[in-house]
């Protein structure tokens, strides 16, 4: 028996204080957002191309009155990036988009989020430097990770090593291989230690971790690690990648991504996650 008072679990309820502090996060965000040089965007709930992006297994499908299967929105980064390059290309040809709007996955999950893309444009800081700002303003106390997907891809070629391995995290398995720089890569965490370690790793990571150091120097967050194997398994962040972690939370993330050829960079801050950290 389902009681009228119940939701079903995984969607969101917000009410007084909860609600009230999703509102100014989200008024702050867009004023930010707009003082930086960003239009606003509100794509459809609908989608016919969510599966290209999103593991089908996560999608609420159903068919239109056509026949053609339809998904809720389960992603916002490249159906925002699609219908910019696609749709409204010749209407418009402003390359920094917004959205505060929702994400749907089975079975019943239901996720806030406001984003930011930046089309054509790759240099990752920027997404780095509009989140912190934000979380600054709300004394979210968080520490900021830089990563960088090509590294764990280029590890599970050179040692066949399954990616599943790095995504989970098992230290133990890539520590019994016994190679020097890989436990060396797997204890690193202060960017300015990766110039005394680049002589000894193999040359196909050097240019990725320099990367990596770039970014976190340009940073003027407090809390900075770098965590070169990392893998945060996405089908658009594809090269740099950050993300700000408080307690065991993930707050925001973002990274460098290509559609159709064009390199772009974006982010993305977890409304709900923000709201719990800040509420605690």
């Amino acid at each position: 028996m389902i009681y009228e008072h119940e939701i079903p679990e995984g969607s969101r309820l917000y009410f007084g204080k909860s609600a009230a502090l999703k509102r100014k996060i989200e008024t702050e965000a867009a004023r930010r957002l707009c003082e930086a040089g960003f239009e606003e965007i509100v794509t459809p709930f609908f989608s016919y191309h969510q599966h290209r992006e999103i593991d089908e297994s996560e999608l609420l499908r159903f068919s239109n009155e056509a026949n053609r299967l339809v998904s809720l929105r389960a992603d916002s980064t490249l159906d925002v990036v699609r219908l910019i390059i696609r749709r409204l290309g010749r209407t418009t040809h402003h390359k920094k988009w917004f959205y505060i709007q929702p994400v749907f996955r089975y079975p019943s999950l239901e996720f806030y989020q406001i984003g930011g893309e930046l089309i054509n444009q790759d240099d990752l800081s920027l997404s780095v430097d509009m989140v912190e700002g934000l979380l600054e303003h709300f004394t979210c106390k968080a520490y900021l990770q830089v990563s960088h997907i090509q590294i764990p891809k280029i590890i599970s070629k050179m040692l066949d090593i399954p990616l599943e391995v790095l995504k989970s995290g098992q230290l133990e398995t890539l520590l019994a291989h016994n190679e020097p720089w890989l436990n060396t890569l797997a204890t690193l965490q202060d960017p300015d230690k990766i110039d005394t370690i680049l002589d000894s790793i193999p040359d196909e990571l050097r240019v990725p971790l320099l990367e990596m150091k770039r970014l976190a120097s340009t940073c003027k967050y407090a809390k900075v690690i770098v965590a070169p194997l990392y893998y945060a398994k996405m089908r658009y962040y594809d090269r740099l990648f950050f993300r700000f972690v408080a307690g065991n939370k993930t707050i925001a993330s973002g990274g460098q991504y290509a559609f159709k050829k064009e390199c772009s960079s974006g982010f993305g801050v977890y409304t709900d996650a923000l709201i719990e950290t800040l509420m605690q």
